[in-house]
């Protein structure tokens, strides 16, 4: 992982300096251990502590750079881990996407907290301490679906007795004498669970963590209290923990997962539900029209990154962690001539994806790619994401040559952190960043939990598949209206009313097709490809392909095969878990 974690600083931060001075009595204890009767009556301390540590298990949605075990990059780390899967090194012993024992770790945390959370005295005051109860006791429902739906994601699937199945539903704490040897509950079971705990949460949230102009704006949910009163347990100085909103959200990625082909035969979730869920989210923020106009570019958008408020959201971002001051992304990416170790590689699959600047697919006669001229007249997202021959990066806007007669470091396969493909990683990257070791420099990072722009393309790939491109359910717009609102933010289709979208309109393979290019493109190297193509059983063997130029013409290269069997689609229990507890089935295939 290239960027530190900071939310269990900034929880706690925020919860013990910026609340009430009733949690700061009495003194902080490093010795404390869980008390088997429950949290200690009257101290608040220890058992927010016990929910800090579900925020600072969950799981990373980005950074991990998965992509690298796909059709999409490669690494010059011949150490990584994805590198390593891609090339048949995974196993059920060998698994770095494993979610088993750091997601239950977190639910037997947080089903700690929902025991005892209704014995803690908050604070002093019983009406706001009431307010805490229920705040705290939302969080931890809403978390525990939300480890839920990756334990769902990595470990669900087609066990050895051909049924789909989830994982073991624990909804209790676990102790000496508990009986650790569970089967694994049906995929629908846990998809069930996931939307009562979700349900509940929104129960006893807020929509979002805000100061309210006065005791009028209290939902009727939290009874009879003041402004005051309600701030103190609801107002801004807890923005960043999970809320009512962020429920949504979850509800719209973990239906959009149980609805798509690789696991619809084992759940009652349909494309209605993940359209429906995910268009509640968008109806919130605005619809179509609130697509955030420089949401493309949120991580490198200066101004508004260095005037975020901790915990406020700029446009684009539904949940983020904390920023912080770093240049790890930037080390890790960088070409070499700029200082960096060039580790995540496009490759040439991936460009390929990016249609001409009229929107045309570069394989359609109508785009007029020039295959002499490749990055000519392309989609601007191309650019902005990828660093291609000829591009620039860096703060002085270096000009980097990747082409394998280049004269420098940044060349193909010249040295060790070369690139293999002939591109170097640019999405993510602060160009504004300085790795000189004369005169180096940090800039402000954070990583999005969950971005607008994937809740706006869940609805899109849910409602096509539900209505059909120009179909709208229970909203006022379409996956069509979806697309092109992306598109147009994109720049591309700009000139000729994005024709080849008007075309796709009327056909809802010809739409699934645009919307899963569209997908891939918009949330390349944030950590959904791994997962997409493995819910939609697509290919997983595409071999990873790169440019090699020389005197300014391009040829294409076989950089990496991928050794993956049909059953990987689904990830396999642990191998240590199998050995364990003979009530688990593993997956089919893996052993």
């Amino acid at each position: 992982m290239y960027m530190k974690r900071s939310i269990i600083i900034l929880l706690a931060s925020v919860f013990l300096l910026g609340s009430c001075k009733d949690l700061l009595e009495p003194a902080i204890e490093n010795n404390r251990q869980l008390d088997p009767d429950g949290f200690i009556p009257n101290d608040a301390r220890f058992p927010f502590g016990v929910l800090l540590n579900g925020y600072n298990r969950m799981p990373t949605n980005g950074w991990t750079f998965s992509d690298v075990a796909t059709d999409d990059a490669v690494s010059n780390d011949q150490t990584n881990a994805f590198l390593k899967m891609a090339n048949g090194q995974w196993t059920a012993n060998n698994n770095p996407l494993n979610q088993w024992t750091n997601s239950y770790a977190a639910i037997q945390y947080l089903n700690i907290m929902l025991r005892d959370v209704d014995t803690v005295k908050w604070v002093a005051d019983p009406v706001v301490s009431k307010l805490f109860g229920m705040r705290v006791k939302g969080e931890a429902y809403g978390l525990r679906a939300y480890f839920l739906y990756h334990l769902l994601q990595m470990h669900g699937g087609v066990s050895e007795s051909n049924q789909m199945l989830g994982v073991p539903l624990l909804l209790n704490v676990q102790g000496t004498n508990s009986d650790f040897n569970q089967p694994r509950t049906s995929f629908d079971a846990c998809m069930k669970q996931i939307y009562s705990d979700l349900d509940q949460a929104e129960a006893l949230l807020p929509l979002d963590y805000e100061n309210i102009p006065n005791a009028s704006q209290i939902p009727v949910k939290f009874g009879t209290v003041t402004k005051e009163q309600y701030d103190r347990a609801f107002g801004a100085a807890f923005r960043g923990f999970l809320t009512g909103r962020i429920a949504k959200a979850i509800r719209s990625k973990a239906a959009l997962l149980a609805a798509s082909p690789a696991f619809s035969t084992g759940t009652t979730t349909t494309w209605a539900d993940a359209a429906n869920y995910a268009g509640e989210v968008l109806t919130l923020k605005g619809g179509v029209t609130a697509l955030a106009p420089t949401g493309l570019t949120w991580y490198s958008n200066t101004s508004e990154i260095a005037g975020l408020a901790d915990g406020a959201n700029p446009p684009e971002i539904l949940w983020r962690n904390n920023y912080g001051d770093n240049r790890d992304l930037e080390q890790a990416n960088y070409p070499p001539s700029l200082f960096g170790n060039g580790r995540i590689n496009p490759t040439q699959n991936l460009v390929d994806a990016f249609p001409t600047v009229n929107g045309y697919p570069i394989s359609d006669p109508a785009s007029g790619y020039d295959a002499a001229n490749p990055y000519a007249n392309r989609d601007p997202r191309l650019r902005q994401f990828i660093l291609v021959n000829g591009g620039t990066a860096g703060p002085n806007n270096t000009v980097i040559t990747t082409a394998a007669d280049g004269t420098t470091n940044d060349a193909l396969n010249r040295v060790e952190t070369s690139t293999r493909t002939g591109y170097y990683l640019r999405k993510l990257l602060r160009q504004d960043v300085n790795l000189n070791p004369t005169s180096a420099n940090n800039q402000r990072h954070y990583k999005p939990h969950i971005r607008y722009t994937e809740i706006f393309l869940n609805y899109a790939e849910a409602a096509n598949e539900a209505w059909g491109p120009m179909g709208t359910g229970n909203q006022t717009f379409s996956a069509y209206d979806v697309i092109k609102a992306i598109r147009k933010r994109a720049g591309i289709g700009t000139t000729n009313n994005d024709a080849y979208l008007e075309t796709a309109k009327t056909s809802k393979e010809q739409m699934r097709a645009l919307i899963r290019n569209e997908r891939r493109l918009e949330l390349c190297f944030e950590g959904f490809r791994f997962w997409d193509l493995r819910r939609w059983k697509a290919s997983l063997t595409e071999t990873a392909k790169g440019v090699s130029i020389r005197n300014n013409v391009p040829s294409y290269i076989n950089v990496e095969g991928r050794q993956f069997q049909p059953f990987m689609i689904y990830g396999p229990i642990p191998y240590g878990e199998i050995l364990k507890f003979g009530s688990l089935e593993q997956n089919q295939g893996w052993r």
